[in-house]
């Protein structure tokens, strides 16, 4: 029914009722963003500690975040353990989505819900297991422990994207390649990947991001030449409190939003969200 079928009075009641909706998510939208506005508008102040409003423009912080050490060596390594840990994800996440897709086992359905436990756990009770875990096994704090507690939680992104996406996918397209002569791996090249990459993507995007901000994991297993960026801001943060951070963490989400920029330009973000 159109607003013409609708009888006058209902009329402005339903315009009244869309604009009060208009008008909650704009506050709810300024709501969301304010903070990280308030974080890049403090990066550029010229004062020796945090303040808002600033009184003067510099790029003073952003010079002693590029000159502190730390901060880049563990910037460095945030994107290293970021990236490695959603491929390592989609290398484990995705075959195990496409089995729990298309099986009949009763295990299906119990794998699926098992792939979501390492982001239904709190963080850190995931972080302390994981370090008596690779204790045992006698990896300790290192690198590799990292990148192995990163990509446990990238998993789960990532197969659960996969999953929704290629249970969408109809079963005929891949019945009619293999019909047509079509191996297992030309099968899955030529039809299924394209068909589940919108979902390897989003997963993967949102592993990365978590990874670059997941502070209770990396606290268990950082060191000296492995911490990452939130583990080293905290620890800045503990001894001094000026802009330098708020400066750090606009480049950090400078980052994010260029890989949402480079994505959508050679992929589409458009495609990630029918994930």
């Amino acid at each position: 029914m159109n607003d013409a079928a609708l009888p006058p009075r209902r009329r402005p009641r339903r315009n009244r009722a869309a604009l009060a909706l208009g008008i909650y998510t704009l506050c709810f939208m300024i709501f969301l963003l304010l903070p990280m506005i308030v974080v890049v508008v403090v990066s550029f102040s010229n004062a020796s500690y945090i303040a808002f409003p600033i009184h003067a423009l510099s790029l003073r912080w952003y010079r002693v975040a590029f000159e502190y050490g730390p901060f880049m060596q563990s910037l460095k390594v945030s994107l290293q353990i970021a990236l490695g840990s959603a491929l390592l994800g989609a290398i484990l996440g995705v075959p195990a989505a496409l089995w729990a897709a298309r099986s009949h086992s009763p295990l299906a359905g119990a794998v699926s819900s098992f792939l979501l436990a390492p982001i239904s756990v709190a963080a850190i009770v995931l972080g302390f297991s994981l370090l008596y875990m690779l204790s045992a096994m006698s990896l300790g704090v290192s690198f590799l422990s990292l990148m192995i507690t990163h990509t446990v939680v990238a998993i789960p992104y990532i197969a659960r994207t996969v999953l929704a996406v290629y249970r969408s996918v109809p079963h005929d397209i891949e019945e009619a390649a293999a019909v047509l002569g079509a191996s297992r791996w030309n099968t899955f090249r030529f039809v299924t990947l394209p068909a589940i990459r919108p979902g390897i993507f989003a997963g993967g995007m949102f592993a990365v991001l978590i990874s670059m901000d997941n502070l209770p994991l990396s606290f268990f297993f950082g060191s000296a030449s492995t911490n990452t960026l939130p583990v080293v801001m905290l620890s800045y943060m503990q001894n001094q409190f000026d802009p330098s951070i708020a400066a750090i963490s606009t480049i950090q989400m400078l980052i994010a939003v260029a890989a949402l920029l480079v994505i959508n330009k050679l992929y589409g973000i458009e495609k990630l969200t029918a994930a």
